[in-house]
Protein backbone atom coordinates (compact mmCIF):
# COMPACT_ATOMS: atom_id res chain seq x y z
CA UNK A 1 0.00 0.00 0.00
CA UNK A 2 3.01 2.31 0.79
CA UNK A 3 4.46 1.64 -2.66
CA UNK A 4 1.04 2.79 -4.10
CA UNK A 5 0.58 5.95 -1.82
CA UNK A 6 4.10 7.22 -2.34
CA UNK A 7 5.66 5.85 -5.62
CA UNK A 8 2.69 5.09 -8.25
CA UNK A 9 2.06 8.64 -9.02
CA UNK A 10 5.45 9.85 -8.92
CA UNK A 11 7.28 6.16 -10.68
CA UNK A 12 9.82 8.69 -12.63
CA UNK A 13 10.74 10.18 -9.50
CA UNK A 14 11.46 7.18 -7.88
CA UNK A 15 13.11 5.87 -10.90
CA UNK A 16 15.26 8.45 -10.95
CA UNK A 17 16.08 8.12 -7.51
CA UNK A 18 17.17 4.51 -7.40
CA UNK A 19 19.46 5.43 -10.29
CA UNK A 20 21.39 8.20 -8.64
CA UNK A 21 21.55 6.36 -5.53
CA UNK A 22 23.27 3.74 -7.68
CA UNK A 23 25.02 6.13 -9.31
CA UNK A 24 26.33 8.06 -5.56
CA UNK A 25 27.19 4.80 -3.66
CA UNK A 26 29.25 3.47 -6.91
CA UNK A 27 31.26 6.67 -7.27
CA UNK A 28 31.88 6.46 -2.81
CA UNK A 29 33.07 2.98 -3.30
CA UNK A 30 35.05 3.38 -6.67
CA UNK A 31 36.86 6.39 -5.31
CA UNK A 32 37.70 4.18 -1.84
CA UNK A 33 38.70 0.98 -3.73
CA UNK A 34 41.72 1.19 -5.96
CA UNK A 35 43.14 3.28 -3.20
CA UNK A 36 42.76 0.84 -0.36
CA UNK A 37 46.57 -1.05 -0.90
CA UNK A 38 48.26 3.01 -1.41
CA UNK A 39 46.56 4.02 2.17
CA UNK A 40 47.56 1.08 3.79
CA UNK A 41 51.52 1.45 2.17
CA UNK A 42 51.94 4.97 2.63
CA UNK A 43 49.67 5.50 5.37
CA UNK A 44 49.94 3.38 7.76
CA UNK A 45 53.64 1.66 6.65
CA UNK A 46 51.63 -1.73 6.13
CA UNK A 47 54.18 -4.20 3.94
CA UNK A 48 52.64 -5.92 1.02
CA UNK A 49 51.54 -9.33 2.91
CA UNK A 50 49.64 -7.29 5.77
CA UNK A 51 47.98 -5.41 2.67
CA UNK A 52 46.72 -8.69 1.43
CA UNK A 53 45.78 -9.97 5.10
CA UNK A 54 43.66 -7.12 5.30
CA UNK A 55 41.83 -7.36 1.60
CA UNK A 56 41.44 -11.33 2.51
CA UNK A 57 40.27 -10.01 6.52
CA UNK A 58 37.95 -7.71 4.83
CA UNK A 59 36.16 -10.15 2.45
CA UNK A 60 35.68 -12.74 4.79
CA UNK A 61 33.61 -10.20 7.18
CA UNK A 62 31.65 -8.78 4.49
CA UNK A 63 30.82 -12.74 2.94
CA UNK A 64 29.26 -13.12 7.18
CA UNK A 65 27.81 -9.68 7.73
CA UNK A 66 26.09 -9.56 4.35
CA UNK A 67 24.81 -12.77 4.55
CA UNK A 68 23.23 -12.32 7.95
CA UNK A 69 21.81 -8.73 7.15
CA UNK A 70 20.51 -10.26 3.60
CA UNK A 71 18.73 -13.27 5.81
CA UNK A 72 17.22 -10.71 8.09
CA UNK A 73 16.04 -8.39 5.15
CA UNK A 74 14.65 -11.24 3.41
CA UNK A 75 12.50 -12.61 6.23
CA UNK A 76 10.43 -9.38 6.00
CA UNK A 77 12.69 -6.76 7.31
CA UNK A 78 12.54 -3.24 6.06
CA UNK A 79 15.15 -2.83 3.27
CA UNK A 80 15.13 0.91 3.34
CA UNK A 81 16.00 1.20 7.43
CA UNK A 82 18.92 -1.45 6.30
CA UNK A 83 20.21 0.94 3.74
CA UNK A 84 20.39 4.29 5.84
CA UNK A 85 21.91 1.97 8.57
CA UNK A 86 24.73 1.18 6.51
CA UNK A 87 25.45 4.33 4.92
CA UNK A 88 25.32 5.99 8.52
CA UNK A 89 27.87 3.37 8.93
CA UNK A 90 29.88 3.72 5.93
CA UNK A 91 30.12 7.95 6.99
CA UNK A 92 31.72 6.84 9.90
CA UNK A 93 34.01 4.28 8.38
CA UNK A 94 35.38 7.42 6.07
CA UNK A 95 35.64 9.30 8.70
CA UNK A 96 37.93 6.45 10.55
CA UNK A 97 40.07 6.18 7.46
CA UNK A 98 40.39 9.97 7.28
CA UNK A 99 41.97 10.32 10.39
CA UNK A 100 43.07 7.19 11.65
CA UNK A 101 46.46 6.19 10.43
CA UNK A 102 46.99 2.75 12.51
CA UNK A 103 46.91 -0.47 10.93
CA UNK A 104 45.24 -2.54 13.77
CA UNK A 105 42.13 -0.39 14.01
CA UNK A 106 41.52 -0.74 10.74
CA UNK A 107 41.92 -4.23 10.70
CA UNK A 108 39.74 -4.75 13.45
CA UNK A 109 37.14 -1.38 13.57
CA UNK A 110 37.20 -0.56 9.93
CA UNK A 111 37.12 -3.83 8.77
CA UNK A 112 33.64 -4.36 10.39
CA UNK A 113 32.50 -0.67 9.36
CA UNK A 114 33.35 -1.67 6.08
CA UNK A 115 31.78 -4.74 6.23
CA UNK A 116 28.67 -2.98 7.13
CA UNK A 117 28.94 -0.59 4.64
CA UNK A 118 29.20 -2.25 1.65
CA UNK A 119 26.22 -4.28 2.32
CA UNK A 120 23.94 -0.74 1.31
CA UNK A 121 24.57 -1.80 -2.42
CA UNK A 122 23.00 -5.37 -2.38
CA UNK A 123 20.21 -4.06 -0.42
CA UNK A 124 19.66 -1.33 -2.79
CA UNK A 125 19.44 -3.90 -5.99
CA UNK A 126 17.11 -5.89 -3.58
CA UNK A 127 15.09 -2.87 -2.89
CA UNK A 128 14.68 -2.00 -6.86
CA UNK A 129 13.92 -5.28 -7.85
CA UNK A 130 11.24 -5.55 -5.27
CA UNK A 131 9.82 -2.04 -6.37
CA UNK A 132 9.83 -3.00 -9.89
CA UNK A 133 8.00 -5.98 -9.55
CA UNK A 134 5.32 -4.74 -7.44
CA UNK A 135 5.10 -1.10 -9.05
CA UNK A 136 4.81 -3.24 -12.96
CA UNK A 137 8.61 -2.10 -14.27
CA UNK A 138 10.25 -3.84 -16.79
CA UNK A 139 12.88 -5.92 -14.50
CA UNK A 140 15.95 -6.18 -16.55
CA UNK A 141 15.70 -2.94 -17.64
CA UNK A 142 15.78 -1.59 -14.47
CA UNK A 143 18.35 -3.61 -12.78
CA UNK A 144 20.19 -3.10 -16.42
CA UNK A 145 20.11 0.55 -15.83
CA UNK A 146 21.42 0.03 -12.24
CA UNK A 147 24.16 -1.59 -13.10
CA UNK A 148 25.23 1.05 -16.14
CA UNK A 149 25.14 3.41 -12.78
CA UNK A 150 27.99 1.35 -11.30
CA UNK A 151 29.58 1.37 -14.62
CA UNK A 152 29.99 5.03 -15.30
CA UNK A 153 31.25 5.85 -11.21
CA UNK A 154 34.39 3.65 -12.31
CA UNK A 155 34.79 6.38 -15.51
CA UNK A 156 34.56 9.11 -13.10
CA UNK A 157 36.12 8.21 -9.67
CA UNK A 158 39.05 6.08 -10.03
CA UNK A 159 40.79 9.47 -11.95
CA UNK A 160 39.28 11.48 -9.49
CA UNK A 161 40.60 9.83 -6.51
CA UNK A 162 43.94 9.93 -7.62
CA UNK A 163 43.81 13.65 -8.82
CA UNK A 164 42.56 14.20 -5.70
CA UNK A 165 45.50 12.46 -3.52
CA UNK A 166 48.02 13.57 -5.55
CA UNK A 167 47.20 17.06 -4.58
CA UNK A 168 44.82 16.81 -1.42
CA UNK A 169 45.67 13.47 0.48
CA UNK A 170 43.97 10.76 1.95
CA UNK A 171 42.19 12.81 4.70
CA UNK A 172 40.86 14.67 2.10
CA UNK A 173 40.01 11.95 -0.42
CA UNK A 174 38.16 10.30 2.57
CA UNK A 175 36.22 13.20 3.63
CA UNK A 176 34.87 13.22 0.13
CA UNK A 177 33.47 9.86 0.46
CA UNK A 178 31.93 10.64 3.72
CA UNK A 179 29.78 13.25 2.27
CA UNK A 180 28.75 10.74 -0.94
CA UNK A 181 27.46 8.66 1.61
CA UNK A 182 25.29 11.48 3.79
CA UNK A 183 23.87 12.66 0.31
CA UNK A 184 22.98 8.92 -0.19
CA UNK A 185 21.31 8.90 3.39
CA UNK A 186 19.20 12.08 2.13
CA UNK A 187 18.12 10.76 -0.93
CA UNK A 188 17.18 7.46 0.33
CA UNK A 189 15.03 9.25 3.48
CA UNK A 190 13.47 11.42 0.98
CA UNK A 191 12.69 9.57 -2.09
CA UNK A 192 12.94 5.63 -1.69
CA UNK A 193 10.22 3.73 -1.12
CA UNK A 194 10.23 1.92 2.20
CA UNK A 195 8.77 -1.66 1.44
CA UNK A 196 8.91 -5.17 3.99
CA UNK A 197 10.25 -8.28 2.39
CA UNK A 198 8.03 -11.37 1.98
CA UNK A 199 9.32 -13.82 4.45
CA UNK A 200 12.13 -16.48 2.51
CA UNK A 201 10.44 -19.96 2.24
CA UNK A 202 12.54 -22.91 3.20
CA UNK A 203 12.84 -24.13 -0.17
CA UNK A 204 15.24 -21.61 -0.94
CA UNK A 205 18.03 -23.56 1.02
CA UNK A 206 17.49 -27.08 -0.12
CA UNK A 207 17.78 -25.19 -3.81
CA UNK A 208 21.06 -24.54 -2.41
CA UNK A 209 21.70 -27.80 -0.96
CA UNK A 210 20.81 -29.23 -4.70
CA UNK A 211 23.12 -26.57 -6.34
CA UNK A 212 26.23 -28.13 -4.37
CA UNK A 213 25.47 -31.15 -6.09
CA UNK A 214 25.78 -30.10 -9.91
CA UNK A 215 29.04 -30.40 -10.86
CA UNK A 216 28.19 -28.16 -14.28
CA UNK A 217 27.45 -24.99 -11.26
CA UNK A 218 30.33 -26.21 -9.29
CA UNK A 219 32.81 -25.75 -11.96
CA UNK A 220 30.86 -22.67 -13.22
CA UNK A 221 31.18 -21.35 -9.58
CA UNK A 222 34.66 -21.91 -9.33
CA UNK A 223 35.47 -20.70 -12.67
CA UNK A 224 34.04 -17.65 -11.80
CA UNK A 225 35.93 -17.26 -8.96
CA UNK A 226 38.73 -17.66 -9.68
CA UNK A 227 38.73 -15.08 -12.71
CA UNK A 228 37.08 -12.71 -10.13
CA UNK A 229 40.02 -13.25 -7.52
CA UNK A 230 42.54 -12.39 -10.26
CA UNK A 231 40.81 -9.52 -11.01
CA UNK A 232 41.25 -8.58 -6.69
CA UNK A 233 44.74 -9.34 -7.29
CA UNK A 234 45.21 -6.59 -9.86
CA UNK A 235 43.07 -4.14 -8.62
CA UNK A 236 45.11 -4.78 -5.44
CA UNK A 237 48.77 -4.79 -6.76
CA UNK A 238 48.12 -2.76 -9.79
CA UNK A 239 48.01 0.86 -7.88
CA UNK A 240 51.28 0.19 -5.93
CA UNK A 241 52.79 -1.07 -9.64
CA UNK A 242 51.84 1.47 -11.61
CA UNK A 243 52.59 4.11 -9.72
CA UNK A 244 56.70 3.36 -8.63
CA UNK A 245 57.08 2.94 -12.56
CA UNK A 246 58.98 5.35 -14.05
CA UNK A 247 58.09 8.25 -15.54
CA UNK A 248 54.82 7.72 -15.03
CA UNK A 249 51.98 10.35 -13.68
CA UNK A 250 50.77 9.71 -9.78
CA UNK A 251 46.99 10.03 -11.42
CA UNK A 252 48.02 7.07 -14.12
CA UNK A 253 46.61 3.72 -12.80
CA UNK A 254 43.03 6.05 -12.23
CA UNK A 255 42.78 6.62 -15.38
CA UNK A 256 43.95 3.53 -16.43
CA UNK A 257 40.77 2.26 -14.42
CA UNK A 258 38.30 4.98 -15.54
CA UNK A 259 39.36 4.15 -19.66
CA UNK A 260 38.94 0.55 -18.81
CA UNK A 261 35.31 0.80 -16.97
CA UNK A 262 34.32 2.89 -20.13
CA UNK A 263 35.18 0.30 -22.83
CA UNK A 264 32.95 -2.27 -20.18
CA UNK A 265 30.20 -0.75 -20.77
CA UNK A 266 30.10 -0.76 -24.84
CA UNK A 267 30.88 -4.42 -24.22
CA UNK A 268 28.06 -4.89 -22.03
CA UNK A 269 25.59 -2.64 -24.27
CA UNK A 270 26.77 -5.37 -27.41
CA UNK A 271 26.99 -8.64 -25.61
CA UNK A 272 23.36 -9.42 -25.49
CA UNK A 273 22.94 -10.12 -29.36
CA UNK A 274 26.62 -11.98 -29.35
CA UNK A 275 25.06 -14.06 -26.27
CA UNK A 276 21.95 -15.13 -28.13
CA UNK A 277 23.86 -15.95 -31.59
CA UNK A 278 26.66 -18.09 -29.64
CA UNK A 279 25.80 -19.04 -26.52
CA UNK A 280 26.97 -18.28 -23.12
CA UNK A 281 29.79 -20.63 -22.65
CA UNK A 282 31.91 -19.69 -26.21
CA UNK A 283 31.35 -16.09 -24.73
CA UNK A 284 33.20 -16.76 -21.10
CA UNK A 285 35.68 -18.99 -22.55
CA UNK A 286 36.68 -15.94 -24.78
CA UNK A 287 36.65 -13.81 -21.53
CA UNK A 288 38.78 -16.34 -19.41
CA UNK A 289 40.97 -16.10 -22.67
CA UNK A 290 41.03 -12.20 -22.40
CA UNK A 291 41.65 -12.18 -19.11
CA UNK A 292 44.97 -14.76 -19.62
CA UNK A 293 46.15 -12.57 -22.33
CA UNK A 294 45.61 -9.26 -19.92
CA UNK A 295 47.45 -10.75 -17.19
CA UNK A 296 50.14 -11.64 -19.39
CA UNK A 297 50.61 -8.47 -20.80
CA UNK A 298 50.67 -6.91 -17.16
CA UNK A 299 53.68 -9.31 -16.84
CA UNK A 300 55.18 -8.00 -19.51
CA UNK A 301 54.73 -4.68 -20.71
CA UNK A 302 55.97 -1.27 -18.91
CA UNK A 303 55.30 1.63 -21.41
CA UNK A 304 52.30 3.60 -20.46
CA UNK A 305 50.54 3.08 -23.82
CA UNK A 306 50.95 -0.47 -23.92
CA UNK A 307 49.17 -0.99 -20.43
CA UNK A 308 46.54 1.36 -22.11
CA UNK A 309 46.37 -0.77 -25.14
CA UNK A 310 45.71 -3.91 -23.38
CA UNK A 311 42.83 -2.61 -20.92
CA UNK A 312 40.83 -3.36 -23.90
CA UNK A 313 41.72 -7.32 -23.01
CA UNK A 314 40.46 -6.12 -19.52
CA UNK A 315 37.24 -4.38 -19.98
CA UNK A 316 36.45 -7.57 -22.68
CA UNK A 317 36.87 -10.07 -19.76
CA UNK A 318 35.13 -7.82 -16.97
CA UNK A 319 32.32 -6.55 -19.27
CA UNK A 320 31.44 -10.10 -20.59
CA UNK A 321 31.84 -11.89 -17.18
CA UNK A 322 30.09 -9.11 -15.57
CA UNK A 323 27.35 -9.27 -17.72
CA UNK A 324 26.45 -12.70 -18.27
CA UNK A 325 27.91 -14.70 -15.73
CA UNK A 326 24.79 -14.37 -12.92
CA UNK A 327 22.81 -15.08 -16.24
CA UNK A 328 24.83 -18.18 -16.80
CA UNK A 329 24.36 -19.37 -13.71
CA UNK A 330 20.52 -18.26 -13.21
CA UNK A 331 20.11 -20.94 -16.27
CA UNK A 332 21.77 -23.43 -15.78
CA UNK A 333 19.40 -23.55 -11.75
CA UNK A 334 16.27 -23.11 -13.41
CA UNK A 335 13.35 -22.19 -11.24
CA UNK A 336 15.66 -21.01 -8.34
CA UNK A 337 17.00 -17.66 -9.44
CA UNK A 338 18.24 -16.50 -5.86
CA UNK A 339 19.75 -19.02 -5.12
CA UNK A 340 21.86 -18.32 -8.50
CA UNK A 341 22.34 -14.77 -7.69
CA UNK A 342 23.93 -15.62 -4.34
CA UNK A 343 26.61 -18.28 -5.95
CA UNK A 344 27.04 -15.04 -8.06
CA UNK A 345 27.80 -13.01 -5.23
CA UNK A 346 29.36 -15.53 -3.09
CA UNK A 347 31.83 -16.30 -6.13
CA UNK A 348 33.11 -12.76 -5.88
CA UNK A 349 33.53 -12.74 -2.37
CA UNK A 350 35.33 -16.44 -2.38
CA UNK A 351 37.54 -14.95 -5.20
CA UNK A 352 38.11 -11.65 -2.71
CA UNK A 353 39.51 -14.18 0.33
CA UNK A 354 42.08 -15.82 -1.34
CA UNK A 355 43.16 -13.12 -3.95
CA UNK A 356 44.39 -10.92 -0.85
CA UNK A 357 46.78 -13.55 1.02
CA UNK A 358 48.24 -14.67 -2.65
CA UNK A 359 48.72 -11.08 -4.21
CA UNK A 360 50.10 -10.06 -0.83
CA UNK A 361 52.85 -13.34 -0.73
CA UNK A 362 53.24 -12.84 -4.02
CA UNK A 363 54.30 -9.43 -4.39
CA UNK A 364 56.41 -9.48 -1.31
CA UNK A 365 58.74 -12.68 -2.01
CA UNK A 366 58.96 -12.35 -5.90
CA UNK A 367 57.54 -8.93 -6.97
CA UNK A 368 54.80 -7.28 -8.72
CA UNK A 369 55.03 -9.53 -11.82
CA UNK A 370 55.07 -12.32 -10.15
CA UNK A 371 51.40 -11.41 -8.99
CA UNK A 372 50.07 -11.64 -12.66
CA UNK A 373 51.71 -14.56 -13.77
CA UNK A 374 49.55 -15.69 -11.29
CA UNK A 375 46.25 -14.41 -12.25
CA UNK A 376 46.94 -15.51 -15.47
CA UNK A 377 47.28 -19.06 -14.43
CA UNK A 378 43.84 -18.55 -12.50
CA UNK A 379 42.64 -17.38 -16.12
CA UNK A 380 43.66 -20.63 -17.52
CA UNK A 381 42.33 -23.24 -14.63
CA UNK A 382 38.88 -20.84 -15.05
CA UNK A 383 39.13 -21.51 -18.70
CA UNK A 384 39.31 -25.64 -18.16
CA UNK A 385 36.52 -25.62 -15.47
CA UNK A 386 34.25 -23.81 -17.87
CA UNK A 387 35.10 -26.45 -20.65
CA UNK A 388 33.32 -28.20 -18.45
CA UNK A 389 30.25 -26.75 -17.65
CA UNK A 390 27.66 -27.31 -20.61
CA UNK A 391 25.88 -24.26 -22.60
CA UNK A 392 23.02 -22.17 -21.53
Amino acid sequence: MELQERAVGNSQIVNVAFMAVALILGVAGALQMPVVSLFLTRGTGASPMMVGIFYTVNAIAGVGVSQVLARRSDAGGNRRLLILGCCTIAVLNALLFAFNRHYMTLLTLGVVMTSLATTAMPQLFALARQYADEAGCEVVKFSTRMRVQISLSWIIAPPVAFFTLAHFGFTALYLTVALLFALSIVLVLTLLPALYAAPVQAAKGAGMHRATKNRGVGCLFAALALLWGSDTMYLIDMPVYVSGMHGVAEGFAGWLLGGAAGFEILIMLFCTPLVTRFGKRPMMLVAALCAALFYTGMATVNSPLALVAIQLLNAAFIGIVGGIGMLYLQELLPGSPGTASTLYTNSIATGAIFAGLMQGAASEQFGHQAVYWLAMAFSLLALFLLLRVKDA
